[in-house]
């Protein structure tokens, strides 16, 4: 072993086990240092002081830093712009480079880059792992060598890439130094408030992610591909948040749905590895179309609408339910955000970027690579993207996917004394049924704000011009 000292930079990796800078750390280097930077470039930008992100990341810090101080380790947390701070931090403590785990987005990579070159002058590398995803950079190519656009060849691609060697896990054993006695900042010193993650059932850390990943693969991983449309039912595995801030590992999962019967949750991983590099490979996707003809698209200017849009109360019981969903616990289930999104698009003829920025302040699980993918392919501007024609009818997706209205009462309670047969459009019930359960559409609850089917015309008008 080389007698040299290393930095170990965590940022959405935040787990002591399976981490692939850690692991080349510890392998390279006597003495591992870890740090965690919360970023004033991020933090700063953020639309309120009470996330909910923030409070998660704190959280998990704590628990990480407890198990590298059972290691003889612990975390330096620091609190600044991490461009500066860690070059500061890194020549303070003399090491002879820094490892990190990659991230794809344009200001993550404008940010190591800065990061690189600051340390350069000092004689520190820098050096950067694959971690978050299974296959990055130029691992998967077409035959032409060219960034895949069409998930499906992608994903076969990938899948005879696949050896075991890419789902391995990284083995993280080895010296790690003491922290700076510091411990973990409060949310108040770095300027945020507690929010409600307790109350709201949200576990942050590794253990959360334990938990979670523990009931899903002990039987519901089997049947994801029946269950995981309904959002009334107990059928997706809830472990976004984790893979986002990585207090759990990519590969573990892969591995488990490799030998899982039904290979659906697979394919769900294998769309965040596209998402991953089609971000990656083309950044221009951040504020513009995928395909630029679809920059030229002109979109409605209703500021009402976006906001009857953003606060559910738009008259349709499934995009309300949805919406009031993300506003109270900062989640949506899969199903619906490709519901609302198309509603916001196509029903309501709103830039998809409006929807993108909304979930990119709501989500507890915000990725930008998986949330520009989703939005650009519900409003057919993206890769791979759904036809233009190809337009959600809110009512029978909310019979097909919520056909009791379970989930549609449960977040939109005045709709509670609702029949099932008129649960998904309530606004067919006659006056007197209405007012025989208190509850006239248009006073107790809103009159649907555009006639879908009005709506659908016209945005196949809108999309006319771009067929392709």
């Amino acid at each position: 072993m080389n007698q040299e000292k290393a930095l170990v930079w965590f940022r959405r990796d935040l787990r002591d086990h399976d981490h692939a800078a850690l692991s080349a750390a510890l392998a390279q280097a006597d003495t591992v240092y870890c740090a965690f930077v919360f970023d004033t470039d991020i933090l700063v930008a953020l639309p309120t002081r009470r996330d909910r992100r923030v409070h998660f990341i704190r959280e998990s810090l704590v628990e990480l830093d407890a198990a590298l101080r059972a290691r003889g380790g612990g975390l330096i947390v620091l609190h600044g712009r991490a461009a500066a701070e860690i070059p500061a931090l890194a020549r303070s403590l003399g090491v002879t480079a820094v490892y990190a785990n990659r991230d794809y987005e344009p200001a993550a990579k404008q940010r190591d880059g800065e990061v690189a070159g600051a340390l350069e002058p000092a004689g520190i590398a820098f050096h950067t792992f694959k971690d978050q995803a299974i296959f990055d950079g130029n691992e998967v190519l077409t035959q032409a060598g060219n960034a895949f656009s069409v998930f499906t060849p992608y994903k076969n691609a990938w899948l005879k890439r696949l050896t075991t060697a890419d789902y391995a896990e990284w083995p993280c054993q080895g010296r790690l130094a003491p922290g700076d006695g510091r411990g973990i900042p409060g949310l108040a010193e770095i300027g945020f408030a507690t929010c409600d993650l307790e109350q709201l059932g949200i576990r942050p850390g590794m253990s959360g992610a334990r938990a979670l990943w523990d009931d899903f693969r002990q039987g519901r991983i089997e049947r994801y591909g029946t269950l995981r449309d309904f959002p009334a039912v107990k059928g997706v595995s809830y472990l976004s948040v984790h893979l986002r801030f990585g207090t759990i590992g990519i590969r573990e999962l892969v591995r488990a749905a490799l030998l899982a019967d039904d290979k659906t949750w697979l394919n769900e991983l294998i769309w965040r590895d596209f998402y991953f590099m089609i971000l990656d490979h083309f950044p221009h996707v951040v504020g513009h179309a995928f395909k630029p003809a679809y920059d030229a698209v002109v979109w409605d200017d209703w500021p009402d609408g976006l906001a009857a849009w953003q606060e559910g109360r738009t008259g349709y019981p499934i995009v309300d339910a949805a919406m009031r969903q993300l506003n109270h616990c900062g989640w949506m289930h899969n199903r619906l955000r490709m519901i609302v999104a198309s509603f916001l698009s196509k029903d309501l003829g709103l830039d998809w970027r409006l929807g993108e920025r909304y979930f990119a302040e709501q989500l507890n699980d915000f990725d930008l690579s998986a949330n520009n993918g989703g939005w650009q392919w519900a409003a057919s501007t993206g890769c791979d993207a759904q036809p233009y024609f190809r337009i959600f009818n809110p009512v029978t997706q909310s019979e097909r996917f919520d056909p009791e209205g379970k989930f549609i009462r449960r977040y939109v309670p005045e709709l509670a004394k609702v029949a099932n047969k008129y649960i998904h459009a309530p606004w067919q019930m006659g006056r007197v049924e209405q007012e025989s359960i208190g509850l006239v559409i248009g006073r107790d609850y809103p009159a649907p704000i555009v006639d879908h089917a009005a709506a659908r015309e016209k945005t196949l008008a809108r999309y006319a011009k771009f067929r392709n």
